[in-house]
């Protein structure tokens, strides 16, 4: 059964889970707005989204770049004149011992994780009041609940996504709705980004087991399906082989 259309947008929709949520809000009939940096992953995804009878369209998106974060959410509510859910899903995690201080990459990492979640707030929050309800739904990681060496700042990260969004949750009239998901050891391309010999060797092993996208992508759906009086707070999602 089809769900309401609603209009959603994604962030770090290039790739990832971000990609597979895209795949399955458009099987569901939703309405998308893709965004990230690489466009010629957007564009390929529009065109098989199109091909499968689904409706999507992107923009370039740096989330770092608060303004470049309120354009994406004003060209969503332009194109289909409103937006019912931002899916703020654009991270990073390059991990590595706390004493390699690659002091660049835990900036990247607060700038990507934690200010990307908080630029997307403060774009969607206005529209989605002024339309009078709205759903914001951040993705977050098993990092949000435990941590584990060279993790630290990445769980961090992950640990501050939890907090605006419980923050967020009780700070809300009920007419914005506010979804965490957690995700454990998931097949995307988040690893291909550790520079840290030792900790890239690691994660190897720690992503043996792993969850398809699209098992995330479900989850986020469940959410963005249930009726307006129904808030699904939080949502982690783990491989079942897994003790992580």
């Amino acid at each position: 059964m089809r769900n309401e259309a609603k209009v959603v947008a994604i962030t770090g929709a290039s790739s990832g889970i971000g990609e597979a949520t895209a795949r399955r809000l458009a099987a569901d009939g939703h309405r998308l707005f893709l965004g990230a940096r690489r466009t010629e992953r957007l564009h390929a995804l529009v065109r098989e989204i199109a091909e499968m009878g689904g409706t999507a369209a992107f923009r370039r998106l740096d989330v770092t770049d608060a303004a470049d974060v309120r354009a994406f959410v004003a060209a969503a509510h332009d194109r289909y004149g409103r937006m019912d859910v931002l899916v703020n899903n654009a991270g990073v995690m390059p991990l590595s011992p706390l004493d390699a201080l690659k002091v660049d990459e835990w900036d990247r990492m607060i700038d990507v994780n934690v200010r990307g979640v908080l630029h997307g707030i403060a774009a969607a929050l206005p529209v989605m009041r002024a339309q009078g309800g709205g759903h914001l739904v951040n993705i977050a990681s098993v990092g949000a609940y435990e941590v584990s060496p060279t993790a630290a700042v990445y769980c961090a990260t992950k640990y501050a996504v939890r907090a605006i969004s419980e923050g967020l949750r009780q700070e809300s009239d009920g007419t914005v709705r506010v979804t965490l998901v957690s995700p454990g050891v998931t097949e995307s391309e988040l690893a291909e980004g550790i520079s840290d010999p030792a900790a890239r060797q690691a994660m190897k092993a720690y992503r043996a087991v792993a969850l398809p996208a699209s098992a995330i992508a479900g989850a986020i759906a469940y959410a963005v399906a249930q009726p307006a009086e129904v808030d699904v707070n939080e949502i982690v999602v783990r491989p079942a082989a897994s003790a992580q």
